[in-house]
């Protein structure tokens, strides 16, 4: 890496990161969402931080084709379409803003979708249920050109799986088959490794709160339980348990 290249990315870093005490630079950020309730979501998440919204479209064409007085510095693109058209979403900006930072933002993601769209030219993935710090502590990240993937991802990846389990089926927890090697998986009731089997899809404690319709913190109450039952230290950890011991999902095995 040449001396000016360096010296421009180390002054990226202090900018976006804010390792100097100098002054923050603001970062313009375009918010791409055909939910508008989702995009005055993510604006209010914003508010007050180094990134600031100066857009809200309903689609990448739209976009695309706005003549800006400045330049964007990020496109956050709300992925509630399918993996393709978000693809191609990300194609169409990437091919009129070759330089700009594209984020997708999703419930959650699987392998596949993540290849897909990383393929056509994104540079980070955020869940929606993230904390806000998290939220802004990643696209920070991704200013700076790192790239961003949910904890289960990387879990799934460091396994050495080509996707991340997904359940066969959410809709009843009387269909549920877990494996009998593991004397840990005797411990867990079917709630248990319903919310394991969204841990593996990476999805945040709010998003499986509403899959099952309860409240957060119910959710927060059960994670702790199975982290104690399977002695992990974190979600991630209990993600990558949770894939090598529940391939499949059936009741009749699970504890009361």
């Amino acid at each position: 890496m040449s001396n000016e290249l360096a010296e421009r990315e180390a002054s990226r870093y202090t900018n976006f990161i804010g390792v100097s005490a100098s002054r923050t630079k603001t970062a313009n950020a375009v918010i791409i969402c055909n939910n508008s309730l989702i995009g005055v979501g993510i604006t209010h998440l914003l508010a007050g931080t180094s990134f600031v919204t100066t857009d809200h479209f309903t689609n990448a064409a739209q976009a695309a084709e706005t003549s800006y007085l400045s330049v964007p510095d990020l496109f956050v693109i709300s992925a509630n379409v399918s993996p393709e058209d978000t693809a191609e979403a990300v194609r169409h900006l990437r091919g009129k803003f070759p330089k700009v930072r594209i984020v997708v933002i999703a419930d959650h993601y699987n392998l596949s979708f993540v290849k897909l769209c990383r393929g056509a030219g994104v540079d980070g993935f955020c869940l929606t249920g993230s904390s806000r710090e998290v939220l802004i502590k990643s696209l920070e990240l991704i200013m700076v050109g790192e790239l961003v993937l949910p904890s289960a991802l990387m879990a799934s990846l460091l396994n050495g799986s080509e996707a991340i389990p997904t359940p066969k089926s959410r809709d009843s927890s009387a269909d549920a088959k877990l494996p009998s090697e593991d004397p840990r998986v005797r411990k867990l009731s079917a709630r248990e490794a319903e919310i394991l089997s969204h841990l593996m899809d990476g999805a945040a404690n709010k998003v499986i709160a509403r899959k099952l319709d309860v409240a957060e913190a119910t959710i927060k109450v059960h994670i702790k339980a199975i982290l104690r039952k399977i002695g992990a230290a974190n979600r991630t950890q209990a993600a990558m348990w949770a894939s090598e011991h529940l391939p499949t999902r059936d009741a009749s095995s699970l504890a009361a």
